[in-house]
């Protein structure tokens, strides 16, 4: 029974690829521009808000950390300001793939 079903698959499979490899016209890419509007919208509202979400945090630790020690006052500055690179790092990032996905021209 296997055997027989996978025998109909190819044979389906090599009658009816070459008919679509010899179509007038090529695709279009009609659907790849508004996913990739969504996607680039969507990815950069989250990684703007959660990396927002994440500067908060580490300002709020840091304002913590210097209300216990404030003798660690410059060297718990200097590490929040690096941490707080990074992390906008990660939203610019993101800005680079979204502008990739809306400027790029799809492969025609």
């Amino acid at each position: 029974m296997r055997r027989t079903l996978l025998l109909t698959l190819v044979t389906w499979s090599v009658v009816s690829l070459p008919g679509m490899a010899f179509a007038a016209e090529g695709p279009t890419g009609g659907w790849v521009g508004p996913f990739a509007v969504l996607a680039a919208g969507l990815g950069m509202g989250l990684a703007s808000g959660l990396c927002g979400l994440g500067q908060g945090r580490a300002a709020a630790s840091a304002v913590d950390a210097i209300a216990r020690q404030p003798g660690a006052a410059a060297r718990i500055q200097t590490v929040m300001i690096i941490g707080l690179a990074l992390i906008e790092s990660l939203a610019l990032y993101v800005f680079v793939i979204a502008a990739i996905l809306l400027f790029v021209q799809p492969v025609k």
